[in-house]
């Protein structure tokens, strides 16, 4: 592993164009009531996920399904991958009809020694553009961390109680459909969040994990449904725990006295803290 590091300054550029269909899509899926999405629709945040998907031909698929190890992202030996958390400025709006146009870089990779074994992470930036802007619409840092495949007799660490009494609660339960239709938008072809046999008897997880980027965007869609005016200048968002597919989780929100931050957090059915996120607003 020590030939990681050189994966640090390595960047690629896609382009696309934001249609309406993946919009009206992710709507229907967290389950607001359909809408036009036409032309001008400026993009809620977190919803150019949908865009610059990961077009792997099925031949390039490794057997955690994702692609094999490689390429743009660095070969990291370790089997298991997860979303750690994200950073992100929303700098201008991105609407439906706009061409686009990604630019990411490794920026940066590091290696540390864990409670049970190594771990990588891997962090990339990504610059979202509109239109031949030369000023970038959305500034996305992205924490990836690979790790060893989990061991009997590993002791998982402790976990952290969420705050209780939030302004703003909302319960969803992670069934298959939920998950699926996730996956599909975002050509997520991740198996620990759809083959059951796979994330239990390979990767030693008791339930189908609920996507990272899904709960950072329900947070996201917490804030909207209660304050559907606030323009999100900046967000940020760290994975505390696993969510399973087993039981409902909560999400929370907590508008700050300063009347500018918004603390949200996930919780799982036994009140731990999943994820940790807050969002400042313009």
């Amino acid at each position: 592993m020590d030939t990681l590091s050189t994966w640090i300054g390595r960047s690629e550029t896609l382009r696309d164009t934001i249609t309406a269909t993946p919009v009206r899509a992710l709507e229907a899926t967290l389950d607001h009531p359909a809408s036009t999405a036409g032309p001008g629709t400026p993009l809620p945040p977190l919803w150019h996920w949908l865009y610059f998907l990961p077009l792997h031909r099925q031949s390039e698929i490794g057997p955690d399904g994702h692609a094999q190890r490689g390429g743009f992202l660095p070969p990291v030996p370790l089997p298991r991958r997860m979303w750690a958390g994200s950073q992100f400025e929303f700098r201008a709006p991105v609407r439906v009809g706009d061409a686009v146009e990604r630019t990411s870089t490794i920026a940066d990779v590091t290696q540390k020694e864990g409670r049970t074994g190594p771990l990588v992470f891997v962090k990339v930036r990504h610059e979202l553009r509109c239109n031949g802007a030369a000023e970038p619409a959305i500034v996305e840092f992205h924490d990836i961390v690979y790790r060893e495949a989990k061991q009997p007799g590993d002791v998982e660490p402790a976990p952290v109680a969420a705050a209780t009494g939030a302004a703003w609660q909302r319960e969803v339960v992670p069934d298959d459909v939920l998950l699926f239709r996730y996956s599909a938008l975002t050509f997520n072809g991740h198996r620990i969040h759809y083959d059951r046999k796979y994330v239990t008897e390979v990767e030693g997880y008791p339930g189908l994990i609920v996507h990272g980027p899904l709960i950072a965007t329900l947070l996201m869609d917490l804030l909207r449904r209660h304050a559907p005016e606030a323009e999100v200048a900046s967000f940020r968002f760290k994975a505390v725990r696993p969510t399973f597919d087993l039981n409902a989780f909560r999400l929370n929100g907590q508008p700050q006295a300063d009347g500018k931050t918004v603390k949200l957090w996930a919780q799982d059915h036994d009140g731990w803290l999943t994820m940790d996120a807050t969002a400042t607003l313009r």
